[in-house]
């Protein structure tokens, strides 16, 4: 049975509410002394050891309503002597590895006042420091459901001595699917232990795991399930299509920090570029990312290297940075729960914030519906980037940043150094029948020889020079050796004057040498043709016919082709 409280809001203290002291000064380090309303309701009951479902609006303080009641029982009555390896106390699933990350950051101080430790476990990064945590022991682990799963199955992870279990953003978990998981879970943990389930909403299957995994629980609402936040300011532009792109820059352009929605990873990263090459650093979040890509644009938007981050909706749980200013729907999102959970990035704990959707006129209908849904009152302006109410918004410009290579924002990274090793089988290639008309031997990347790449003729991607081209390889070349093994003039059978080393492209068994070796005249005035199959380059003129081997001590060219 659920027995449902709501607590007027009563101004109070962390140490009235009987949090541990020495969990009251970290509060205060932190300059947190008065908690938020779902945090002065749920400490009680959590504190005393009961189940509890507590649902807030987004940016409602949720995560330290449940982070303080774990480090404060964990560290006290629940501690039951040293930390033992492999045995973890207290598990917080989480959906997404940003809420995870999140949630770690806000328990790592409090953790850190108790004597306790905290790790996180997650996919899309390597499992092994993952690994070495749990064997070394550690006290609470923050995991995604599919991670966590995967070392529970290799035996890495046990759940026997769990003594408290919260479940964040148990909705979207259900919305991602994860809820099987979840219940597998939720079964390797002792039935007697403490389990705190923490969301905006609770439905879409929440209740079954409410049903079988909570005992005589509480639940705690400050809010209803989709309620707006007050201090939320919405907007909604209606923009032709042509005038979009100007009127996103303009939303972008301002000195705050702001966050740019979009509904594909194609869209994101192609936007960050956009907006940086125009001056506006920006980078991109989204499922494509590394973690460490992921990590690396987070902390450059945190820290304010960056003040624009553009993201899909994996940034829109979870990712709490301070003093963001503007939210912005690039494209609109599918559900009203989509738009809260997005715009919920502003007007967190107490601050205001603004929020505005940018609308093409056929997406009007559906963006009312959805705003109705949302509960969100307000009159659609049609406008253009240099409307007045656009300008009331933004506020002044930022100053604005050239892109260079180094500099902030995506698409400004160093390119990567090319390095001339790797090989490459040459234009002959195993028993792969005879070579194309027009094609010769093999020729490493870099080599010396040669004309610089600028002044060699472009080649098409089915590797014919053009008539130019060829016809000045011919000239360049003479009898560039016959078919069926005959050297090239002024070759040595396979093998170039120069030898065999990489960057002279020396010929292959049954191929001709480039006339010359090393110094000698460009390779036959062709550029190395691209091949899909990895094969090497191909000068002009006749070529030799393929015999499937390799001259005898020859190296293989690097592989990389140009062209």
């Amino acid at each position: 049975m659920t027995d449902t409280i709501t607590t007027p809001e009563v101004t109070t203290t962390f140490a009235e509410l009987g949090v541990p002291a020495k969990l009251v000064a970290a509060l205060r380090a932190a300059n947190r002394e008065t908690p938020f309303p779902i945090q002065a309701d749920t400490l009680p009951d959590t504190l005393a050891g009961r189940d509890v479902l507590g649902r807030g609006k987004t940016g409602s303080g949720k995560t330290l309503a449940f982070s303080i009641p774990l480090v404060a029982r964990l560290s006290g009555e629940l501690a039951g002597g040293g930390r033992r390896k492999g045995l973890p106390l207290g598990l917080v699933l989480a959906p997404t590895r940003e809420l995870a990350t999140q949630i770690a950051t806000e328990i790592a101080p409090l953790a850190k006042a108790a004597g306790l430790t905290v790790t996180t476990i997650f996919g899309g990064v390597s499992q092994r420091p993952q690994e070495t945590a749990l064997r070394n022991g550690v006290d609470i682990v923050v995991a995604c459901p599919g991670r966590l799963e995967d070392l529970m199955k290799q035996g890495i992870a046990s759940l026997q001595a769990i003594e408290m279990t919260v479940i964040d953003e148990a909705d979207h978990m259900a919305d991602l699917g994860f809820l099987p998981v979840v219940t597998k879970i939720l079964d390797k943990t002792p039935s007697s232990g403490q389990r705190l389930l923490f969301s905006a909403t609770l439905d879409n299957g929440v209740d079954k795991l409410v049903k079988r995994f909570l005992t005589n629980e509480v639940m705690h609402s400050v809010d209803e399930a989709n309620s707006p936040v007050t201090a939320m300011t919405h907007h909604v532009f209606e923009v032709a299509p042509d005038d979009k792109n100007l009127l996103v820059r303009r939303l972008a352009s301002g000195e705050g920090r702001r966050i740019l929605f979009t509904r594909t990873k194609h869209q994101a990263k192609k936007l960050a570029k956009h907006l940086t090459a125009s001056g506006i650093p920006a980078v991109d979040l989204h499922g494509n990312l590394s973690q460490n890509a992921r990590d690396r644009n987070l902390a450059q938007f945190s820290d304010g290297t960056v003040r624009v981050l553009v993201a899909t909706d994996v940034a829109a749980r979870g990712v709490h940075v301070d003093d963001v200013a503007l939210v912005v729907h690039v494209d609109p999102p599918i559900e009203h729960k989509s738009y809260l959970h997005r715009s919920g990035r502003t007007a967190r704990a107490g601050s205001s914030g603004d929020v505005a959707t940018v609308m093409l006129p056929a997406q009007r209908r559906d963006t009312m519906t959805l705003l109705r849904k949302a509960d969100i009152k307000v009159q659609p302006q049609i406008v253009t980037a240099s409307s007045d109410a656009v300008d009331v918004l933004v506020g002044p410009y930022a100053p604005h940043v050239a892109p260079v290579p180094g500099g902030p924002g995506s698409g400004n990274e160093l390119p990567q150094s090319q390095g001339g090793g790797g090989r490459s089988r040459g234009g002959s290639g195993r028993g792969r029948g005879p070579a194309r008309d027009g094609v010769a031997g093999s020729g490493a990347h870099g080599a010396g020889s040669g004309a610089a790449r600028g002044e060699r003729p472009r080649r098409d991607r089915s590797g014919r020079p053009e008539a130019a081209g060829a016809a000045a390889g011919r000239g360049g070349q003479g009898a560039a050796g016959g078919r069926g093994g005959q050297p090239a003039e002024g070759g040595r059978g396979g093998r170039g004057q120069g030898g065999a080393s990489r960057g002279q492209g020396a010929g292959r068994s049954g191929q001709p040498a480039r006339q010359g070796g090393r110094g000698g005249a460009p390779r036959g005035g062709s550029a190395v043709a691209w091949s899909s199959t990895g094969g090497g380059s191909m000068q002009g003129g006749d070529a030799g016919g393929r015999s499937g081997g390799r001259s005898g001590g020859e190296r293989r060219a690097p592989r990389r082709a140009q062209g």
